[in-house]
């Protein structure tokens, strides 16, 4: 049994992604590849977009039960959308079934023009990382959508650098999110030291403390740190301790 949607509004975008069959015959630039999935970028109609097929399911149990990782990723970046996070818009997805068994799925969005993930930034270490207004408004954004991510008992799991892309203007986008879910209770805590640790890990090498004490701050939506608060910062230092 297959499942297939498409909603871009690129005509010729439509007949390319007319069916999953007709995605996974597609060719293009190859991005990224693992065991489980490839990613390739297309051009149609003026417009680039980002073909991620997957023939996994996922690791271990979840190759054959759950909620395949395809599924996981275009359900948490229509969540995402859904509550006033920019993300990359989810043009087309779908999967495909054999026996109750997942097989092949995709997942395509359309590319955000001119952006850079973080992770590149941090590495080239760009001129915005020294300007305070610049790395500001991308703190402010990011602790938003941080807050209203765990607001919704949601936790990226994967809250890296590398999955935020920032475009010229300034303006932050959230992509690549097969690994996250709801959570509640003391797990739901755990993951959300997990989710700031990560967004900390590259932050400590490249921002100041004032500007990571900044980003927590707007986090929580506070003006100063509570005891709760410092008992949690202590806990995300403390994360990656011997791990690195």
């Amino acid at each position: 049994m297959t499942h297939w949607r498409v909603v871009t509004g690129n005509a010729q975008a439509a007949e390319a992604f007319s069916s999953l069959e007709a995605v996974f015959a597609l060719e293009g630039e190859r991005i990224t590849s693992d065991p489980l999935s490839e990613v390739i970028r297309v051009t149609l109609g003026g417009q680039r977009f980002y073909v991620k097929r997957y023939w996994g399911g996922g690791k271990g149990l979840r190759r054959y039960f759950g909620r395949p990782r395809v599924k996981a990723e275009w359900q948490n970046l229509q969540h995402f959308a859904r509550w006033g996070i920019a993300v990359a818009p989810v043009v087309a997805w779908g999967m495909e079934r054999c026996l109750g068994f997942f097989r092949r799925g995709a997942m395509i969005t359309l590319e955000v023009p001119d952006t850079i993930d973080l992770a590149e930034i941090a590495s080239r270490r760009d001129e915005r990382l020294a300007d305070p207004a610049w790395v500001r408004r991308v703190s402010q954004q990011l602790a938003r959508a941080t807050r209203i991510l765990h607001g919704h008992h949601f936790v990226h799991n994967d809250l890296k650098w590398r999955n935020l892309l920032v475009n010229g203007a300034g303006e932050l986008f959230l992509i690549d999110c097969p690994s996250g879910g709801f959570w509640y209770g003391p797990f739901l805590r755990h993951r959300i030291v997990k989710d700031l640790a990560c967004l900390d890990k590259v932050a400590k090498y490249r921002l100041s403390r004032t500007q990571r004490l900044a980003f927590y701050l707007d986090y929580c939506e506070r003006q100063r740190l509570s005891g709760d608060d410092k008992a949690l910062i202590r806990k995300v230092l403390g994360y990656f301790e011997g791990r690195e």
